[in-house]
């Protein structure tokens, strides 16, 4: 078996901004009520002409930028999104085509909040066995689609966005994937769903009238279940792996939450100083939030080479998430 590394980041979100006051003129909610429930102070909204491919695309682009490689380079490319552009072709097939990945192959991943770390999961195996030199990997999702503006008990949580990370073969042993954690409890899918769409519950009249293409969520038991597996997840993979708290440089989980990010750090042991938190500026933007944090992670010089960081991510189904890399650049 290789070793694989992350050797590029490139993030887009829209130019659009969507604050709390503006939610307010929406529903009935302000921004105190939104910073102290969740910690979010605006989130970026995509205008009606741009789909997630589109977000996927530049974010794709500016990763290879950043590796200074054409797109022809790319082996695969796997799309890690819960609103692709159609329900077929995959929004993967819609990237490659439009970046000019020639030769590439990809999928579409759907493991919701859970996407972006199932998808390095995966690109790393790809990688280390060898059989791919570059993957790429993208979250992407225009959650704005899918949100019921009358539902303050969801509008308020999240916006569009998308981040792309390349994953090549690394030389370096003492660099690079270490290891990955990766659950899913389908007794919670009833708790964070959309239930319309699909084959159980196909578009008609009546699911649009009843508002079943948006999302719908039983806040408190993603919020109980969330604060507990990504606190075992977490530990879970440090001790297996011979690290403590005390090792971990930054932990970057998913932005769904700030007192769920704020409770899994103390349950670890792991100073705020040490945590990535940046859902004040974007929300919960879904498989995008791991790559936009690791992105201002990386420009604010909090994460260098060498640092041990560890991923963690809950979402619908309920899946969970980690990995754990030795920073590459």
């Amino acid at each position: 078996m290789g070793k694989a590394k992350i050797t590029a980041i490139g993030c887009y979100t829209p130019p659009r901004v969507l604050t709390n006051d503006d939610l307010a003129k929406m529903v009935d909610t302000n921004d105190k009520w939104i910073v102290e429930r969740t910690g979010i102070k605006e989130r970026h909204i995509a205008d009606a002409d741009v789909a997630t491919s589109d977000l996927a695309v530049e974010a794709a682009k500016a990763a290879l930028l950043m590796r200074g490689i054409p797109a022809s380079d790319v082996d695969a490319i796997i799309v890690c999104t819960v609103t692709p552009d159609m329900m077929f072709p995959a929004t993967a097939c819609l990237v490659q085509h439009r970046i000019g990945a020639v030769g590439a192959w990809g999928f579409d991943l759907i493991a919701a909040c859970s996407g972006f770390v199932y998808g390095l999961t995966t690109a790393a195996h790809l990688v280390a066995g060898n059989t791919h030199k570059k993957v790429l990997v993208i979250g992407a999702d225009t959650m704005s689609r899918i949100i019921n503006y009358k539902d303050r008990g969801t509008c308020i949580l999240f916006g569009d966005g998308a981040g792309a990370f390349l994953v090549e073969q690394c030389d370096d042993d003492e660099n690079g994937f270490i290891d990955f954690l990766n659950e899913i409890d389908g007794s919670g899918g009833e708790f964070l769903k959309m239930p319309a769409g699909g084959s159980r519950m196909p578009a008609s009249l009546e699911t649009v009238q009843q508002e079943m293409h948006y999302v719908h969520q039983d806040g408190g038991q993603v919020f109980k279940f969330a604060v507990r597996k990504m606190h075992e997840i977490c530990s879970t993979i440090l001790d297996r792996n011979g690290y403590t708290a005390d090792d971990i440089k930054l932990l970057i989980p998913h932005q769904a939450n700030r007192r769920i990010i704020w409770a899994t750090a103390e349950k670890l042991g792991i100073p705020l100083d040490r945590v990535v938190i940046n859902i004040d500026k974007y929300g919960n933007t879904t498989a995008a939030t791991i790559p936009l944090a690791t992105r201002d992670a990386v420009e604010s010089g909090r994460l260098k080479k060498g640092d041990l960081v560890l991923y963690a991510a809950v979402g619908a189904g309920f899946t969970v998430g980690a990995n754990l890399w030795r920073w590459s650049f």
